[in-house]
């Protein structure tokens, strides 16, 4: 943060005489300096010189682009739901390059937007709110079929700031920030997940559901919409037999698409929407960006990149 200038006196304050003369030859040495530069570019016999290395980039600047990986989905919904979250990235920090690639079904693919990069530095953080076979395998491979010299990020989850965005979309949709005993005893949550065949996914969305858990006071089940069990189904069965009647569904989506509207057609009371545009979104993918920028390389990833 820069000081600000103290107030000045405009009807005290007295015209500096060699105000003008100053700002004239400020401009004119400017102007000086980019001329030589263009000239050295050229060499006695007319062609061209390549242009000298860049300069280090000044504190408060970015060397490292940042690629956030979406996975891709046909509802339109999806691509204009993660580029107004990116939006919401370049405002919380303006000077930060910032691209997006998915991984499949939307453009621009991974690969074209790496391409476009060329061989620079970037930080890939994976829209994904768990582990699995995207994170582990198809991101780093793409990356490493790239020039870029490029670092993957780890998942999302599990983060305090996703259960902050969880509990503000189950609020939004209806739920009680305050509720007596009986009401706490018949209810529950099932966090709606996608699901992976990775056992490591399910860890991941089990310290979701424990840490949301933690917040509301209430059973918080993790299910799946595919792949993995149980399904969001099967949860809301297992708990109204136990007797949590009052069970709400809360979406562990990163936008709409098919999988966060089928689970919220199963809710029996409310659902919540997929987490989308919340700030702690667009936080936590600079938070995982800034832990990789902060993590040191190891000889291992640098032969890797080489």
């Amino acid at each position: 943060m820069t000081a600000s200038n103290p107030p000045r006196d405009e009807s005290t304050t007295l015209p500096d005489p060699g105000a003008h003369l100053d700002s004239t030859a400020h401009i004119m040495n400017r102007i000086s300096s980019q001329l030589a530069r263009q000239l050295s570019l050229v060499s006695l016999d007319g062609r061209r010189r390549p242009e000298p290395p860049p300069v280090p980039e000044r504190p408060g600047r970015y060397p490292h682009a940042l690629v956030v990986v979406a996975h891709g989905s046909r509802d339109p919904r999806a691509l204009s739901t993660v580029s107004a979250l990116l939006d919401k990235v370049r405002e919380l920090r303006p000077t930060l390059p910032v691209h997006l690639g998915h991984i499949e079904l939307n453009e621009p693919l991974l690969p074209d937007t790496l391409a476009a990069l060329g061989d620079r530095e970037a930080i890939l953080v994976p829209l994904l709110l768990s582990r699995g076979y995207h994170i582990k395998r198809d991101i780093p491979e793409m990356a490493a079929e790239s020039r870029v010299r490029a670092r993957v990020a780890g998942a999302l989850g599990p983060h305090p700031l996703l259960v902050e965005a969880l509990y503000t979309r189950l609020v939004e949709a209806g739920w009680r920030t305050r509720m007596d005993e009986d009401t706490r005893r018949t209810s529950a949550v099932v966090l709606a997940a996608a699901g992976s065949r990775d056992p490591e996914s399910k860890v991941d969305t089990s310290r979701t559901a424990h840490l949301l858990a933690d917040r509301l006071g209430v059973p918080v089940i993790p299910a799946y919409a595919t792949t993995a069990a149980p399904t969001v189904p099967d949860a809301l069965r297992d708990l109204a037999a136990r007797g949590r009647t009052r069970v709400a569904v809360a979406s562990y989506f990163t936008a709409p698409g098919r999988f966060a509207t089928e689970c919220a057609q199963a809710a029996p009371w409310i659902a919540s929407a997929p987490l989308g545009t919340h700030p702690a979104m667009a936080r936590l993918l600079l938070h995982r960006y800034d832990q990789m920028v902060a993590t040191p390389v190891t000889a291992a990833q640098e032969l890797a990149s080489a």
